[in-house]
Parts: C-alpha cells; sequence; structure tokens
C-alpha cells in the first residue's frame, strides 16, 4: 500500500480596507500564507488582478515549488550517481494563459545553472535531470508540461 503525507497550511485573508469585499476594488488580496511555525510568506495576487507586486502571488509560489522539488530530486539523484554538484541557481519560468474568470498554466521552463566538480560527471549531471522530473513529487502533480534546460558548468 502507498504511504499518505499530508501537509497543512493556513491563509488568512489581511486585505479588508474597512467594507470588506463590498466592490471590487474595495478590497486589497493581501494575505498571509503559515504552516505551523514557519515564517509567515505575505502573498497577494498579480498586479494584473489588482494584488501588491511586493508579495508573492500564487503563481510564483506554484513556480518556486517545481523549481524546489526538481532541485531537491536533482541533488539525490547526482549524490546516489557520484556527480559532485558545487552550486545550483535555477532562474525557471512560466506561462499562464486566462479566459474570462479562468486561467492556467500552459508550460514550466525550469532553467537550472549547475557547477560540478569535474568534466568527466557534464554528461551524467545533464542526464539525470530526467531522473529528477520522473521524481519530482510537484512535477508529477501538475496538469501542464514542464520543460528543463540545464546548463552545466566545471568548476
Amino acid at each position: 500500500m502507498a504511504r499518505l503525507h499530508s501537509y497543512t497550511t493556513r491563509v488568512t485573508w489581511t486585505g479588508n480596507l474597512g467594507t470588506g469585499t463590498s466592490h471590487y476594488r474595495a478590497y486589497s488580496r493581501a494575505h498571509e500564507v503559515a504552516a505551523g511555525e514557519l515564517p509567515v510568506i505575505l502573498g497577494s495576487s498579480d498586479p494584473t488582478f489588482h494584488g501588491d507586486a511586493s508579495r508573492w502571488n500564487p503563481e510564483q509560489l506554484l513556480l518556486a515549488a517545481l523549481s524546489q522539488c526538481h532541485m531537491l530530486s536533482y541533488l539525490h539523484f547526482c549524490t546516489l550517481g557520484g556527480v559532485v554538484v558545487t552550486s545550483y541557481v535555477d532562474e525557471a519560468a512560466g506561462t499562464m494563459g486566462t479566459a474570462g474568470d479562468s486561467g492556467q498554466f500552459t508550460e514550466a521552463v525550469v532553467r537550472p545553472r549547475i557547477t560540478v566538480g569535474d568534466a568527466s560527471m557534464v554528461d551524467a549531471a545533464i542526464a539525470l535531470h530526467g531522473e529528477a522530473h520522473r521524481a519530482c513529487f510537484i512535477a508529477n502533480s501538475v496538469n501542464f508540461p514542464v520543460r528543463y534546460e540545464p546548463t552545466v558548468t566545471v568548476g
């Protein structure tokens, strides 16, 4: 039987400007995202949807989750495969289309820049992105394509 893992979060709307949601522009999209005793993440909607650009929006958080999950899976497989990673920086990008009141991500691209310890590790370092993708919990949970465009250097 498969093991189940449960997660909980708390999202608290902090954007009541005095009259609640009495009008579309009468409230802020500000909110807080929390989980247990972890630091609070300040959230809002994308500025296109009347949000605050100085706060995280759900779309960014989804993209960050994809990027984090891939990195953690990748580092695991590098360890198993004898690839010594000394640096990993990802600048992921996602595209979302909207129609009416709905929207959907159409694609995400993970673009990690990785440094490995030796030139003999480069081919394996590139190949292990496939293993990481297959193991990534978040990538396995979304209904849009996630592509990987890694760059590997020796340092």
